[in-house]
């Protein structure tokens, strides 16, 4: 399934690794990362508004939809950093040395990072609906985590998670689609099927980016606290308001990471580049002008 308008490519960003990308437009580049359980069509509403004045590229992150799936070597396989590394490198390949960035979930993490490991390249930074995977732990608790049971499951060692979600992939992956989603009617039945299509193909590199994040992420993150590391660029962070429903200071959070920050709590659910594409336009463009 392909976005209309936009030309497709595979562009190798690592040794083995080549990434299904989207593009269209022309102006300064942005890069749109997808989240979980989706692939880069998610941006399709999102993408056609910006392509008028900008190079937009829509990658599927390593491991997702018709992008390579390399086998979990070690925790460095699906890290965010060698996930964030393919991003700069998929961008140069494009002739983009800088760039703005925005990722929804999974693919805010990866921005997150690419903010974090390079800040001479990414200009500007959005996230939609996820806290950097620090804090994400740590908000976690009690029977409030209930909510994010998906990360424990992934964050086992291999073999298991990997059998239990294959033997039901379109369950698993569905009830995301379907509990996450206020308005369900914003993933229309083609876009449903090819979303549950990429991940039942993929479960064994979607677990593992997920094991990267109770592992080798939490690492990576831990180190840039201590070391006063933060997002340099202007950042714009759209989420619902998880804050109030798991007791913390959402905007505080942000704030500690990037000093030059625009929070904003939304009232769609959580795939909201497909259930309130223009407020996420008016988001990214509002960021884009700082």
């Amino acid at each position: 399934m392909r976005i209309p308008g936009f030309d497709y490519q595979r562009v190798t960003v690592a040794d083995g690794v080549a990434l299904n990308v989207a593009v269209a437009g022309s102006g300064s580049p942005i890069v749109l990362l997808h989240g979980f359980p989706q692939t880069h069509l998610m941006w399709r509403h999102v993408a056609a508004d910006l392509a008028a004045d900008h190079t937009v590229l829509l990658p599927d992150l390593r491991g997702y939809g018709d992008s390579d799936k390399p086998a979990e070597s070690g925790p460095d396989t699906y890290s965010k950093r060698t996930m964030a590394a393919d991003i700069v490198a998929l961008a140069a390949a494009f002739g983009h040395e800088r760039f703005a960035l925005a990722g929804h979930d999974r693919g805010a993490l990866v921005a997150i990072r690419a903010g974090l490991d390079h800040p001479e390249t990414v200009t500007h930074l959005a996230s939609l609906d996820v806290l950097p995977t620090l804090d994400m732990w740590d908000v976690l608790r009690g029977v409030n985590a209930a909510v994010g049971y998906h990360l424990y499951l992934m964050a086992q060692p291999p073999g298991l998670p990997e059998q239990m979600i294959g033997a039901v992939p379109d369950a698993f992956f569905g009830s995301f689609l379907d509990g996450w989603a206020q308005n369900p009617d914003a993933i229309p039945a083609d876009v449903r099927s090819e979303y549950l299509r990429a991940s039942r193909e993929a479960v064994p590199s979607i677990v593992a980016d997920y094991r990267a994040t109770a592992t080798i992420d939490v690492a990576h993150d831990t180190a840039d606290k201590e070391a006063g590391n933060q997002l340099r660029m202007p950042v714009a962070v759209l989420q619902q308001d998880w804050g109030a429903a798991l007791g913390y200071d959402a905007a505080a959070v942000w704030r500690a990471w990037a000093p030059d920050l625009d929070h904003r709590t939304v009232s769609s659910g959580h795939f909201m580049a497909e259930e309130a594409p223009a407020d996420v336009v008016k988001a990214i463009r509002t960021l884009l002008t700082r």
